[in-house]
């Protein structure tokens, strides 16, 4: 049994993290602020005397005995990190300078859940660890994008100055159960939009492409990370490369919800990336042969069966 930490334990992926571990008979404490996430992600584990829900704010510090810390506190999708960018920012700073700190007071290995959105709209396709991206440090993504480049920053000088053990990967689009469905994403917002028969909204031509992958393999991914030799420290894509466009994903959720809505275009918003494919090899040969095991189709059905329960 290990102590974890999880911060943004309450979210999407955070949840979904928490009850896995929970499984594998870990004590976790999970950390959250509620800003995102939500309670009613994590109230069925109250029950277990292993679960302790705190709230709390990664921009000030936590104290606590563990041997493990998942950092995912972050808004993730545009629309809630762009409400309050500098706040945005502040918890991917602050928050890693803190959980960073906590890890080197305690001597816990640390796990940073960086983005594929520090590769920026990528001249180089599909995304390797080794690409170092195409950003805009002004725009108004920036917020996310530079903090979670600056939060990995922090985790490599900590490492050589500090010897704390790390982890670093670089989620791509996931989807899956507990999704905000008014969190702005491409996949809730199909999903949502099509259960309820009201207009597709498709941003620029919908052929820009991203990368699905269900949470169940990247939960898996962020455990194999997590348990791998602390000498391994690079930063890991966690994706499917299976690639898709906007309006691929919207035909295939509109046959699923068997839904009369109709596709609209709309402008891209400023800096939406034009492409979005994960180079997984590292991960595979590093991560005892990961990969996503869950197809769209059957990801797509249970996520949408969630939202129909909850819509």
């Amino acid at each position: 049994m290990k102590r974890i930490l999880i911060t943004g334990g309450a979210g999407f992926i955070g949840s979904h993290l928490c009850e896995r571990l929970l499984k594998e008979g870990h004590e976790v404490i999970c950390l959250d602020n509620y800003f995102t996430g939500n309670k009613r992600n994590v109230i069925h584990l109250l029950a277990n005397p292993l679960f302790e829900l705190v709230r709390h704010d990664v921009i000030e510090p936590y104290y606590a005995e563990v041997d493990e810390i998942y950092n995912l506190a972050c808004p993730a999708s545009p629309p809630h990190y762009q409400y309050n960018p500098i706040k945005t920012m502040k918890t991917s700073v602050m928050g890693a300078i803190n959980m960073l700190g906590l890890a080197k007071r305690v001597n816990a290995k640390i796990l940073q859940a960086s983005t594929s959105e520090v590769y920026g709209d990528p001249k180089v396709h599909p995304q390797p660890e080794s690409y170092w991206g195409h950003v805009n440090p002004i725009g108004i993504r920036s917020c996310y994008d530079e903090g979670k480049r600056c939060a990995e920053t922090l985790f490599m000088d900590y490492h050589r100055q500090n010897n704390v053990r790390i982890k670093i990967i670089r989620i791509f689009n996931t989807y899956g159960p507990k999704m905000n469905p008014f969190d702005g994403r491409v996949v809730s917002n199909f999903i949502v939009q099509a259960l309820k028969g009201e207009d597709i909204t498709i941003y620029g031509d919908g052929k820009q492409t991203r990368s699905f992958q269900y949470v169940d393999d990247l939960v898996e991914g962020m455990i194999r990370m997590m348990n791998s030799e602390d000498v391994f420290i690079v930063p890991v894509n966690i994706g499917n490369p299976k690639e898709f466009t906007m309006l691929q994903m919207a035909e295939k959720i509109l046959e699923i919800t068997k839904s009369k809505s109709k596709l609209i275009f709309k402008p891209l918003p400023q800096d939406d990336p034009t492409q979005r494919q994960p180079d997984i090899s590292l991960a595979y040969k590093s991560l005892e042969k990961w990969e996503p095991q869950i197809d769209l189709e059957d990801g797509l059905n249970r996520t949408i069966s969630f939202f129909n329960e909850i819509i």
